[in-house]
């Protein structure tokens, strides 16, 4: 049919349209009966309205889509063909069901080619998600089984379609519309001789699906973030310190922010305090005031109902010293996270050490991980992190240049793409002249995304402007991660090739 003659649109099916889906029902099936009677098309109208689709082209029907309500323990199970359709042509829908199941999708033999069956697929799975439905299921014919019944089982001629060793045109359809087979069905259809019987159950998961029953324990699908560029200045004791760091929390949480993020030795100014010359015995002094630090912006998080990421501070365990990040809970929970990598100036300067765990934390707002700076630079954690179920990353960063804060900068936005999750970096800016190696600092804080239609073109939510103390607000759409993992352009975590090499984090001895 030549295009500039068509005009499609989906519409819900009508009794009137019975004499149209008759005829597209006849032709499909003539050796299957052809046709439902009216009655049965009546009922499925009568009782689940939404679930009937058509696709009308300038008027007339050229293609539908039928569907129930079912219960998806039931239905996920070996069933026949009479448990959905009985003896006398009526089928039931539930409305308390949880899942979708597909009965039937017919196209026009005038409008074949035009991938409209594909449309009604689509339009079946945001029905589904609009019903916050667990899942499509249906029972699929495998129409060109008898030409092989002979030489292979059933098993292994929809294992040839999934390897498209073979065609089949009803399995490879639905394959390629992102169902899985769940289980073959013996006996679903007797009279379907081409299927010689047998019938695939595939489904379709709705990765959108939240059960009403846990709703207080479900997570967001919008979470929004704060990061704190925050400006170095000299202060006089650490209660200006923390009067400052409370500031901007008060600031962030009126914001009504999930989550606040403070840069890297965020609190270096008070080494400024010390007569210490040494840089190691500097960074010492100001591991003293970690656990002070600590437990203040624990109170904060609980006060302002946020989770703060502490940034980081060093923290002194007998002759050895850590930079470490708390994540400060909003319930009262505090996680750590060590820096893995440490850098020449760390080592050198400061004899920092480098820690040896790595975790994804549990959130009320999703499932976070955190890398101190350096750590960004390390594919190997993120990959591991990924692996857990990371949504989003913190990056706590200092940096004193451009191009130091280029390695963060491109190595975080890495991640973002490689392990599609989010990824919030935030540095400090200024000048600390009495503080030895921490005298200038370079900073343009961010919010970084995979790279996909759903997330800005240049993978970048939003960024600060450099070396200007600022807060930096961004909203992120969680939803938009679970639909890329399962149905993105391209799927960095599902094609990973496992089994020609993987990254695992070894077990140390304690």
């Amino acid at each position: 049919m030549p295009a500039e003659k068509t005009h499609l649109e989906i519409c819900n099916l009508t009794k009137e349209q019975y004499p149209q889906i008759k005829t597209l029902m006849d032709q499909a099936y003539p050796d299957l009966g052809g046709a439902w009677p009216s009655h049965t098309i009546f009922r499925l109208i009568d009782q689940f309205p939404e679930g009937q689709l058509g696709m009308v082209d300038d008027g007339v029907l050229v293609g539908i889509a039928l569907s129930v309500q079912v219960d998806y323990t039931r239905f996920s199970n070996p069933h026949t063909y009479e448990d959905i359709v009985d003896g006398h042509d009526r089928v039931f829908s539930d409305p308390d069901g949880d899942a979708l199941y597909g009965l039937d999708v017919v196209i026009s033999s005038t409008h074949r080619g035009m991938r409209l069956g594909r449309r009604l697929y689509d339009a079946r799975k945001e029905l589904c998600r609009q019903y916050n439905l667990r899942a499509i299921l249906a029972g699929g014919r495998i129409p060109r089984y008898y030409n092989h019944s002979d030489e292979m089982t059933p098993t292994e001629y929809i294992a040839k379609v999934d390897h498209k060793e073979l065609y089949d045109p009803i399995l490879s359809f639905q394959l390629s519309n992102d169902f899985q087979v769940k289980r073959l069905l013996k006996k679903y259809l007797p009279e379907d001789q081409n299927s010689v019987g047998y019938a695939t159950l595939l489904e379709w998961n709705n990765i959108m699906f939240e059960p009403t029953d846990t709703v207080l324990e479900s997570t967001k699908s919008i979470v929004r973030v704060g990061a704190v560029q925050w400006q170095m200045r000299s202060v006089a004791s650490v209660e200006e310190m923390l009067t400052q760091v409370e500031y901007f929390v008060d600031t962030v949480s009126d914001y009504k922010s999930d989550f606040i993020l403070f840069p890297e030795f965020f609190n270096a100014p008070l080494m400024g305090l010390s007569e210490q010359r040494n840089q190691t015995e500097a960074i010492r002094y100001l591991a003293e005031y970690t656990e002070t630090f600590r437990d203040a912006m624990s109170r904060m998080a609980i006060e302002y109902n946020a989770n703060i990421i502490t940034g980081s501070m060093p923290l002194a365990e007998g002759d050895k010293i850590y930079n470490v990040s708390y994540l400060c809970h909003r319930s009262g929970k505090i996680d750590e996270q060590r820096k893995i990598h440490i850098t020449p100036h760390e080592q050198n300067d400061w004899v920092i050490q480098g820690g040896d765990k790595i975790a994804v934390f549990e959130t009320d707002a999703g499932r976070v991980g955190i890398q101190i700076c350096y750590d960004v630079e390390f594919p190997e954690l993120s990959r591991i992190l990924a692996k857990q179920g990371l949504d989003i990353l913190f990056v706590p960063f200092w940096t004193d240049t451009k191009n130091s804060y280029l390695r963060v900068r491109h190595c975080a936005q890495a991640r973002a793409i490689e392990n599609e999750c989010y990824v919030v970096i935030a540095g400090s800016v200024g000048n600390l002249p009495e503080v030895e190696s921490l005298d200038v600092q370079y900073s343009q804080s961010a919010v970084l995304t995979p790279s996909d239609f759903s997330f800005p073109h240049d993978a970048t939510l939003n960024e600060a402007t450099p070396n200007t103390e600022m807060l930096l607000f961004s909203d992120l759409d969680m939803d938009k991660l679970k639909v890329l993992h399962s149905e993105g352009t391209v799927r960095n975590l599902k094609d990973r090739r496992e089994d020609l090499y993987d990254v695992i984090l070894k077990k140390r001895d304690s």
